[in-house]
């Protein structure tokens, strides 16, 4: 690869948000010039599940060469962008309080029906922090369980059901959030175990989603002082290249979260994140945000500088390898299109997955 061809493709870094109902013209120009990487979908796109189903097909008219993700996330409870006709999820606390495996994997199989059925190829999920936190307020229900060993045996059900169904799922948020008392949405939480205990309790639920083959992993956030007292997870080359990539050999795509939650759009500027974020590890980043000018920017800061060899050449390489690499288990050709008129409008919310739904909202 030369820095041309980085040029060429270096939005295959970055997964980008929008404002509206279809892509607009700026999503297009950057798709044209960097050659995306994927889009995000939230509730403001969302008109109907026709619209998304058609705005699924119109992402795709954008690849160059390699399909682009449609994402979404679609956990349950609070943290679900695609609303009625499609399921309504209780939230994943209550698969933790059945304790069935069976029934994460039912829900799991539910989920993948309908999101293949607007086109949506990777989705969000399942969140892997512990909830061991009680006044934790953005993970909370969100997680699975409040043990180790239930969140780690009922996320790697989903994760395995999911992608046997063709979804790409995302273990989230490493190296844990679960036991922290403030949001990254708004500031920067601290997790203060030492690494015998992060090791035990914190990392075993994405030690099982590894051995799960798990397509992708998302970074909390977070600082964790034992492990990096200065940069939170998703800038740390410790928490990212050192701890999962070489510690627990994860070889699927790392994903940020969104570079512009308070939690790092408060310290640091979007270019500046995005080459932090890149050169600790990440394969690609998430800009959730409308500002295209501002996402055309960080993805030319990523090309300055690997230019000036402030970010090395191979990292960039290694980002785009990876990322290809899970792109071709998942996006290649035949994949099923989306549906449209009465398939898709029988499919979504159909009594089979209602009675899923209704079998966990029991545990409630």
């Amino acid at each position: 690869m030369s820095l041309r061809d980085l040029r060429r493709h270096a939005g295959q870094l970055a997964l980008v948000g929008f404002d509206g109902h279809s892509i607009p013209a700026e999503v297009k120009s950057l798709a044209r010039e960097f050659d995306l990487g994927g889009i995000i979908l939230f509730a403001r796109n969302v008109e109907s599940a026709e619209q998304v189903a058609e705005l699924a097909r119109e992402a795709q008219t954008l690849a160059r060469e390699i399909p682009l993700w449609v994402s979404v996330d679609q956990e349950g409870g609070r943290v679900a962008r695609l609303k009625s006709p499609f399921t309504v999820w209780p939230p994943m606390i209550t698969l933790g309080r059945s304790g069935e495996v069976a029934l994460a994997e039912r829900f799991a199989r539910a989920l993948a029906t309908e999101l293949k059925a607007v086109g949506i190829s990777l989705d969000y999920t399942p969140v892997l922090d512990i909830h061991t936190n009680p006044r934790n307020p953005v993970i909370g229900d969100r997680a699975l369980a409040e043990t180790a060993e239930d969140v780690a045996r009922l996320g790697s059900a989903i994760v395995r059901t999911l992608q046997a169904e063709g979804i790409a799922a995302c273990g989230k948020h490493f190296p844990g959030h679960g036991d922290t008392s403030t949001d990254s949405h708004h500031e920067l939480p601290v997790v203060d175990h030492p690494p015998d205990r992060l090791d035990a309790v914190e990392l075993v639920p994405f030690k099982a989603a590894i051995d799960a083959g798990v397509a992708s992993i998302m970074t909390a956030h977070i600082l964790v002082p034992a492990l990096d007292d200065e940069r939170p997870a998703t800038l740390s080359p410790a928490i990212v290249e050192g701890l999962l990539k070489r510690t627990l050999g994860y070889q699927g795509l790392v994903l940020s979260d969104d570079l512009e939650m308070r939690a790092i759009a408060g310290r640091y500027g979007m270019e500046e994140a995005m080459v932090a974020a890149i050169a600790a590890g990440c394969d690609a980043v998430l800009m959730c945000g409308t500002d295209h000018a501002q996402q055309a920017a960080a993805l030319e800061a990523v090309i300055h500088a690997v230019e000036q060899e402030a970010l090395p050449f191979k990292r960039v390489e290694d980002a785009l390898t990876r990322h290809r690499r899970v792109k071709e288990r998942f996006l290649r050709p035949p994949r099923p299109r989306p549906l449209t008129g009465g398939a898709l409008r029988m499919l979504l919310g159909r009594d089979e997955h209602q009675a899923v739904a209704a079998e966990m909202a029991r545990f409630a």
